[in-house]
């Protein structure tokens, strides 16, 4: 698509990691350092519309990007995690997967994880 920003990405060879189907960058908006997109070289809006291939492809790139990450930043943790439509966040309509490092006190408190992108449902 010409107005898709991850699909002029893959013009502009702005890639860090990729595969056949797939390729890895850092965010433009990291939330800490070293967070990175894992996206399919195909232009579709989410995780449903992926072929097997694809998601093989996609899920090989999460693993190499861990190595890398674990290398580069040593973090002491990681979250994964898809934003899938619009009322999800989903703010690029082109599907891609964060890899998150996490850091000891990079937040007072972690517990909870994911549960975030909902405030007052992340204690429990």
């Amino acid at each position: 698509m010409k107005n898709c920003y991850f699909c002029k990405c893959v013009e502009e060879k702005n890639i860090v990691l990729e595969n056949k189907l797939a390729f890895a960058l850092f965010d433009g908006y990291p939330v800490n350092e070293g967070h990175m997109l894992i996206i399919p070289k195909r232009h579709i809006k989410d995780w449903w519309e992926t072929t097997y291939a694809e998601r093989k492809d996609i899920l090989s790139l999460v693993d190499q990007a861990k190595e890398y990450l674990d290398k580069k930043y040593k973090p002491d943790g990681y979250n994964i995690g898809m934003n899938l439509g619009e009322s999800a966040g989903q703010s690029i309509m082109h599907l891609h997967v964060h890899l998150i490092p996490r850091y000891v006190g990079d937040t007072p408190n972690p517990r909870g994880g994911v549960r975030g992108v909902i405030p007052e449902k992340q204690n429990y």
